[in-house]
């Protein structure tokens, strides 16, 4: 089994650790790394303005910074924006004065200056420790306190960011992390390292993890370096890990190469959910997919996505799928590599009764989902399974996943986390709010299950990869459509762009 490609979230002492090591008091490597997260958080931050139209070409942006290095990276982000953006006005305020600037802050500021007209840069003004100038802006960049800050902030620091949160803003971006757990971020930019103090922080809204190349070695597990901190217990997800699904499949491959999903589901009152499933496996690269549902439903699937193979199924009155059918699953289930079970099936007594039954005599791993997360379900039979809760179905199950068979959980929510056998917790910082809405979870069911069916030996890697081009698809998609006036299923038209751009982070 192979980890995922990630790498590990640290605390402020293992991220002054690591800094010590990288940099070693090395200003000019400092100074290099510097502009990098500069550059990448405004990158990022144009990105992401584009889910709200677009940063406009006339754009004000409010720059807050301290003394250290987030100021200077603010100071070389809102200088970037400026260069695609030449009519953009900056106003910087130094929240400590310039005078208290650090040598590399000093050097961000003074570079933009002199990048400037002999008065300094067009559209930027200064303003020494006092308040916001405009009544609105479109972006404000967060750079006033870094991971080194010690609570509390002083009363006129936290009144002036008690003012910025209150402006209008269409934007709000913190460097690294939000200052002194105060500012309201819309997108926490975390450069270089995610510290564990943005994880699942109301203030730091949604965080984008920015590789500057400070972890050559460890994409694939701890840090292998002599008298290396323990980095395994908390990692990020990193877009690479779907780079190999981008790549060229072996010229004498046939259907069978990848994999046959079987997906069982569907019910009359909730007959949407096993087709959203259906049609994300077909675009997983599953070589094979075979769905049971109940057999009224058959003909207008199979109008639908005549790709899959459709197997129709003795319904209950209530129109679930009733016990009498398994022997259509059990007379086909050598052909499966791996089984999805749950999306749409409902919760009437009989068929809950038949999952059980399902899961326990399964000779392949299965992704259990939906209705299906039911404790006498998750514990049933020995085969590897992935289950995929959210919070309330993880009340539900938590003490059913331990012992027995092996568990590989998708917590699912505004940072889905991926727990493996060995406790290991990967996050995945993709997608958005675009995501909040019917059949996401079925489409991820899917696209996993797909998945799984190519690597059935390793369901850790299936649900990472589900999980991260899950996201990086509802990036593109609020990107190129807005988070509000869409519908789920168009995430099925932005999987092949997300593995066209696998390896850089969205």
């Amino acid at each position: 089994m192979n980890a995922p490609d990630s790498h590990p979230i640290l605390t402020s002492e293992a991220t002054r650790a690591l800094e010590a090591k990288l940099f070693g008091g090395d200003e000019a490597k400092e100074w290099a790394a510097m502009q990098r997260a500069g550059r990448a958080v405004a990158a990022a931050v144009l990105r992401d303005f584009e889910e709200i139209g677009g940063f406009p070409p006339q754009g004000r942006v409010l720059v807050l910074v301290g003394k250290g290095h987030n100021g200077g990276d603010a100071m070389i982000a809102a200088r970037a924006i400026q260069e695609h953006f030449p009519q953009a006005r900056a106003e910087v305020i130094f929240v400590f004065g310039d005078r208290a600037l650090r040598p590399l802050a000093a050097r961000a500021w003074r570079e933009w200056v002199q990048g400037g007209s002999a008065g300094g840069p067009p559209g930027v003004t200064a303003n020494a420790g006092g308040s916001p100038a405009l009544p609105a802006y479109d972006l404000c960049l967060d750079g006033i306190f870094g991971f080194q800050f010690r609570p509390p902030a002083e009363p006129r620091v936290a009144e002036l960011i008690a003012r910025v949160n209150a402006l209008p803003i269409r934007l709000r971006a913190a460097v690294d992390l939000p200052s002194a757990g105060l500012f309201r971020a819309d997108f926490t930019y975390a450069t270089g390292c995610v510290k564990t103090t943005v994880v699942g922080a109301p203030e730091a809204g949604r965080v984008r993890y920015l590789d500057l190349g400070f972890f050559p070695d460890v994409a694939r597990g701890g840090d292998p370096r002599p008298g290396a901190l323990n980095l395994a217990t908390e990692r990020v997800l990193t877009s690479a890990v779907l780079a190999p699904l981008a790549g060229f499949r072996v010229s004498s491959s046939d259907k069978r190469t990848f994999g046959h999903l079987f997906v069982v589901g569907g019910s009359r009152n909730y007959p949407g959910a096993v087709l959203m499933t259906v049609l994300a496996a077909l675009r997983s690269g599953a070589g094979l997919v075979t769905a049971f549902v109940p057999e009224s439903l058959v003909p207008a699937f199979a109008a639908h996505a005549p790709e899959a193979m459709w197997v129709g199924w003795p319904e209950t009155p209530g129109g679930g799928l009733a016990l009498e059918g398994e022997h259509l699953l059990r007379v086909r289930l050598a052909r499966a590599t791996a089984m999805v079970l749950g999306p749409g099936l409902g919760r009437e007594p009989e068929t809950l009764a038949l999952a059980a039954s399902i899961v326990g005599a399964s000779t392949v791993p299965v992704v259990i989902d939906a209705d299906a997360l039911q404790p006498d379900i998750v514990r049933a039979g020995t085969m590897p399974r992935i289950v995929t809760p959210h919070a309330g179905e993880w009340m539900r199950i938590e003490a059913s996943v331990s012992g027995g068979a092996p568990v590989t959980q998708v917590r699912k929510g505004p940072v889905t986390r991926i727990v493996a056998g060995d406790g290991t917790v990967y996050h995945s910082f993709f997608g958005g709010p675009v995501l909040a809405r019917g059949g996401s979870g079925d489409i991820l069911a899917g696209l996993i299950g797909g998945l799984l069916a190519q690597t059935p030996d390793d369901p850790l890697l299936a649900a990472a990869r589900g999980v991260v081009w899950h996201g990086c698809a509802a990036d593109l998609l609020a990107r190129a459509r807005g988070q509000l006036s869409v519908s789920v299923t168009q995430l099925l038209d932005f999987l092949p762009a997300a593995l066209r751009d696998s390896g850089h982070e969205q």
